[in-house]
């Protein structure tokens, strides 16, 4: 039941869904073409099998561990990130003038998929790596990044986000943090931080910080934070490294999955630091990582659950049991219809999740690099619109599709040995990263929606409506009147929010009808999308290009998806209307009772 990266899968994806292939009209990559894509998507699926995925249950049930304030990595992580960081894979995306190779940001997320399915605990690693070189890139001072971007990018050091305090989760605004200022321009940090992903671990000479604090004058709340960077050791003019700066790992946490993972307490007792843009808006800034990060953890949402998916697969072939109701004799469990429709609905979601992530890197790629104006306006809003919905549907399929795979397994799914359920731990704590998915949600309706008025969603709306018009195509029935009748609920949810939102006393209502909203455009979106990719499969075998059975395939998978997940588009269209005063009735005491 080894991994197998879904090389054909996520080329299909970019190209036919996402178009990945408008990026080359913009001169941003002046090296990317489709044969590259090909290459990198190749590379990285090898690297994923061959050296990642063999560590999985090693860092499963090794786990990171803490002594004398060093965080020792489960065993063959170490070694595995250093060749990791020599075959360039942290800086795919990275501009050139910091070492990077320019390429997509779409096409990095695709590569990254297949290092989070092979192992998730180790993806994380990199992955904030990604997420501080943006925030250097986009705020950090010429010396920083002479300092730190380059070797970030070039993955000699590692990143990572220090947000979270004991009594500052969520709410940012209330943490505690200080930075002093030093005589000699730097900053004196102290204060404790807890769940810092990667805070300390042994497979770089060094990490670095990027941690949100208060100056000695700063305002309360959210206006008052900065940004600063603190590295594990002091860096001297000429980039070599000194003394162990003063922050260390406390512990680690023992947590229910993603035991590879070093998830530190940091102590900061007066380190030295360095302030990262402008004082105070340290937030702002810190949103460039973060919504990079959420993009990142969408990615990770749809790559534990392919390797569900195919850890399940495997199993259902193999698994004897019971007769065939298709052919009368003995057979394994995949043919049994009930079986076959769960892996069929496992693999239409994930199709669907994968092609709203990769659209959004798509959209965020041409909204910093279009032609003109106008265009990156658009992406821009695209981008913005999505963002929250790749963030959190996308980790909700993640940790449905690892449930569902559990299933399949039946008894066998519930012990460990199988590897069933580590799939299941891991998957869960990716809707609580980067801004839980309720939080996503009030962001998709409380800022996201109507920033421009609502016209990112508007223009999401006619962009269904024009593949609804192509469907008939291919599909006669059902599959079409169920993606006419999502385009319809989404269209009146939207039309229902942006006049709420109008009226200050239907806050309550926006906010109870945030979770139903964004599960509504994710389901009708990843069908548009699945509809899209089926539109360009039937293309191909009219051309007589491709495989007919793989493209064949794309086009049943979208009537899967309509059946099973559009059918039910009435239901969350009910949730979003429900309205605040039913949840006010929800009191503690009735709760309680």
């Amino acid at each position: 039941m080894t991994y197998r990266a879904p090389v054909r899968d996520l080329a299909f994806t970019l190209q036919a869904v996402a178009g990945i292939d408008r990026l080359a009209a913009t001169g941003a990559f002046p090296d990317y073409d489709a044969e590259l894509m090909g290459a990198v998507l190749e590379a990285a699926g090898q690297f994923s099998e061959e050296v990642l995925e063999p560590l999985n249950r090693v860092g499963d049930r090794h786990g990171a561990t803490c002594v004398d304030g060093n965080v020792a990595t489960a065993p063959g992580f170490a070694d595995a990130y250093r060749q990791f960081a020599a075959g360039g894979w942290t800086g795919l995306s990275a501009p050139a003038h910091a070492g990077g190779q320019q390429l997509p940001k779409a096409l990095e997320l695709a590569a990254y998929e297949t290092v989070h399915s092979a192992n998730m605990a180790f993806g994380l690693c990199p992955m904030l790596s990604l997420a501080a070189i943006e925030a250097l890139e986009a705020f950090g001072t010429k010396a920083q990044k002479a300092t730190y971007l380059t070797r970030l990018v070039s993955g000699e050091w590692t990143g990572a986000m220090v947000l979270t305090e004991p009594q500052a989760g969520s709410d940012l605004g209330a943490l505690t943090a200080t930075a002093t200022p030093n005589s000699d321009g730097s900053y004196s940090l102290t204060g404790q931080k807890i769940f810092i992903t990667w805070g300390d671990h042994d497979a770089t000479d060094n990490i670095v910080h990027m941690v949100l604090a208060r100056l000695p004058d700063a305002p309360p709340g959210p206006k008052g934070i900065s940004l600063f960077l603190a590295s594990k050791y002091l860096v001297s003019p000429d980039g070599s490294l000194g003394a162990r700066n003063a922050f260390r790992p406390v512990s680690v946490e023992h947590k229910l999955g993603i035991h590879g993972s070093p998830t530190c307490v940091m102590a900061y007792e007066g380190a030295t630091a360095e302030l990262v843009g402008r004082p105070n808006e340290g937030l702002s800034h810190m949103f460039v990582m973060m919504n990079a990060a959420r993009l990142a953890v969408g990615v990770e949402g749809v790559a534990i659950a392919e390797r569900a998916f195919q850890h399940a697969l495997a199993y259902a072939r193999e698994r004897v049991q019971g007769r065939s109701v298709w052919t009368g004799a003995a057979a394994p469990i995949v043919d049994h219809p009930d079986v076959r429709r769960t892996l069929s609905v496992m693999k239409a979601k994930i199709a669907a999740a994968r092609a709203i992530c990769l659209s959004t890197g798509v959209a965020a790629d041409l909204a910093r690099h279009a032609p003109d104006e106008t265009e990156r306006k658009f992406w821009k809003g695209r981008e913005d619109l999505f963002t929250p919905i790749a963030k959190a549907w996308s980790t909700d399929v993640g940790v449905e599709v690892a449930s569902m795979g559990v299933q399949v397994h039946g008894g066998m799914g519930f012990i460990e040995e199988t590897g069933a359920a580590q799939y299941y731990r891991d998957a869960r704590i990716a809707p609580i990263y980067e801004g839980t998915n309720g939080i996503q949600a009030m962001d998709l309706v409380g800022r996201k929606l109507s920033q421009d008025g609502g016209e990112a969603a508007r223009a999401l709306i006619a962009d269904m409506k024009v593949t609804l018009t192509e469907l008939p195509r291919l599909y006669v029935g059902k599959p079409v009147e169920r993606m006419a009748n999502a385009i319809e609920a989404v269209e009146d949810a939207t039309l229902w929010l942006l006049d709420a939102k109008a009226d200050p006393a239907r806050a309550a209502d926006v906010l109870a009808a945030a979770d139903a909203y964004l599960k509504l455009v994710g389901d009708v979106a990843g069908g548009w999308m699945l509809a899209r990719g089926a539109l360009w499969a039937r293309a191909e075998l009219d051309a007589g290009q491709g495989d007919p059975g793989w493209l064949e395939g794309k086009i049943a998978l979208y009537e899967v998806y309509a059946a099973n997940v559009l059918g039910h588009v009435s239901s969350r269209l009910a949730a979003v209307g429900q309205g605040g005063a039913l949840l006010e009735r929800m009191t503690v005491e009735v709760l309680a009772g």
